[in-house]
C-alpha cells in the first residue's frame, strides 16, 4: 500500500483527508500559538525500543520536522510485548523497520535511521557531528536529543556529548521490573547531568549486570512503556511549542499511580569536566527564563449539538436545592486522601419529608445528626437515598 501525498503546508480545514486538522485545532483554542512550527524541528531518540519507537511514533503523527534515530538492536519476536513493531518486521534493524513505518504513517517528515552503537570509539564522534549538524536543513544543532536507552553507558554516553555540545536533552527510562518510570529534563550547567546525581532507577536494587546473563531479561510492560513515551512527548511538544510547564524531572509509580514532581540542581563536584564549566558559564552568565504565555480565550462554537449539551455559568444563581457546595468534600491533608465522616457535609439541602431524621433548618448538616449514618446498616442508607 502506498503512502499519501506529501502535503506542503499545514491547514486546519475540518475535513477527512486531513491529517493536521486536530492538531492544528489547538492553535484554535488558544493553546499552541503557531502550531505548524513543529515542522521547523528537530529531534534525535537515541533507543528505539520500548519507549523510543513510541515516542517516534507519536511525533511523527504529530507532524515533527525531522527525526534522526540511532539503534544497533534488531526487532525481535520478544519485542512483541511492545508497541509499535509487527511479527513480520523481526529480523530487521530497529531503525530500518522503524523508518519504514513511520515514513508510511506520514510522509512529510524526515526519518534518519543510523545502525549504530553511540558506545563505541569509532561512532562517538560521527554521534557528536549529528548533534552537532542535524537540524532540518543540517546547518546547526538538533533542537532537542531524547534518550530512550536501556543501559547506563548510553545514558553515560548521551550526557558526555550533550555537556560537551551544551545540547539540551531529555532522558526517560522504565524500571526492570515494569512498573514505575521516569522522564527528566537536562539543561547543561542549568540541571544536574547524569553523572551530577547517581540516576534514580539504579535505586531499584536489581543489579544491572545480572540482566546480561542468558536466561534473565527484564521484565517489560507496553502499559508504562507507553505511559513514559507518553509523558516524553508531551514534555518535548511544551518544551518546543513554548505551552504549558515543562517537567525538569517527572517521575510514575504504576503500582500506586504515585506522580513525583523535582528539580534537581548540578552538582558544583559533578565528575563531568564540561557540566562544571557549564555551570559556570551560567553563573556568568544567566539565561532569562521565557515565561510560558498563558492559553488565550478563544470562544469556540460548535456547528452541531446533536445532544442538547449545554454550558451553565458557575456564577449563575440557582435554586437551594440543587446548589452544590464546593466545599462539601474537605480532605485531610494529614491523610492519604481518605475522607471521614465527620468531613462530609451534604451536597445540597435535602427535602424533609424524604428524610425526618435529618434537620433541615441547618445547611451545614453533617453525619452527626440525631441518629448518626455511620451508625446504620447499608439499608437503611440506600432507603434514605431512594427517598431524595
Amino acid at each position: 500500500m502506498a503512502s499519501r501525498a506529501r502535503i506542503e503546508k499545514m491547514s486546519a480545514e475540518v475535513v477527512d483527508s486531513n491529517p493536521y486538522s486536530r492538531l492544528m485545532a489547538l492553535q484554535r483554542m488558544g493553546i499552541v500559538k503557531d502550531y505548524e512550527r513543529i515542522r521547523q524541528f528537530s529531534v534525535m531518540i537515541v533507543g528505539v525500543g520500548g519507549v523510543g519507537s513510541v515516542a517516534a511514533e507519536m511525533l511523527t503523527r504529530c507532524g515533527i520536522g525531522k527525526l534522526l534515530l540511532y539503534d544497533y538492536d534488531k526487532v525481535e519476536l520478544a519485542n512483541m510485548n511492545r508497541l509499535f513493531y509487527q511479527p513480520h518486521q523481526a529480523g530487521l534493524t530497529k531503525v530500518e523497520a522503524a523508518a519504514d513505518t513511520l515514513k508510511f504513517i506520514n510522509p512529510d517528515v524526515i526519518i534518519e535511521p543510523y545502525n549504530m552503537d553511540i558506545t563505541k570509539v569509532d561512532s562517538f564522534p560521527l554521534f557528536m557531528e549529528k548533534i552537532r549538524t542535524g537540524n532540518k536543513d543540517n546547518s546547526g544543532p538538533v533542537d532537542l536529543v531524547l534518550s530512550c536507552v536501556d543501559n547506563f553507558g548510553a545514558r553515560m554516553t548521551i550526557n558526555t556529548a550533550c555537556n560537551e555540545l551544551d545540547q539540551t536533552w531529555m532522558e526517560s527510562g522504565v524500571s526492570e521490573n515494569a512498573v514505575s518510570g521516569h522522564i527528566q529534563l537536562l539543561v547543561p550547567g542549568k540541571s544536574a547531568c547524569f553523572a551530577c546525581a547517581p540516576p534514580l532507577i539504579l535505586a531499584s536494587n536489581i543489579d544491572e549486570s545480572t540482566l546480561k546473563r542468558e536466561g534473565v531479561c527484564a521484565a517489560s510492560l507496553p502499559t508504562t512503556m507507553g505511559i513514559v513515551a507518553g509523558f516524553l512527548v508531551q514534555n518535548t511538544l511544551k518544551y518546543l511549542l513554548k505551552f504549558g510547564r515543562v517537567s525538569n524531572y517527572l517521575g510514575y509509580n504504576a503500582l500506586d499511580d504515585h506522580f513525583l514532581l523535582l528539580t534537581l540542581k548540578p552538582n558544583e563536584e559533578c565528575d563531568d569536566s564540561f557540566c562544571r564549566k557549564r555551570q559556570l558559564e551560567q553563573q556568568s552568565n544567566p539565561t532569562v527564563v521565557e515565561e510560558t504565555p498563558q492559553p488565550v480565550n478563544v470562544e469556540v462554537v460548535h456547528e452541531e449539538n446533536d445532544w442538547g449539551i449545554e454550558l451553565v455559568d458557575n456564577s449563575v444563581d440557582v435554586p437551594n436545592e440543587n446548589t452544590i457546595d464546593q466545599k462539601h468534600i474537605q480532605l485531610d491533608s494529614s491523610s492519604t486522601g481518605a475522607i471521614s465522616l465527620n468531613q462530609v457535609k451534604y451536597q445540597y439541602v435535602p427535602k424533609a419529608k424524604c428524610n425526618p431524621q435529618i434537620d433541615t433548618s441547618d445547611n451545614e448538616t453533617s453525619a452527626t445528626s440525631t441518629t448518626r449514618d455511620d451508625e446504620l446498616s447499608i439499608e437503611d442508607l440506600m432507603n434514605q437515598m431512594k427517598g431524595m
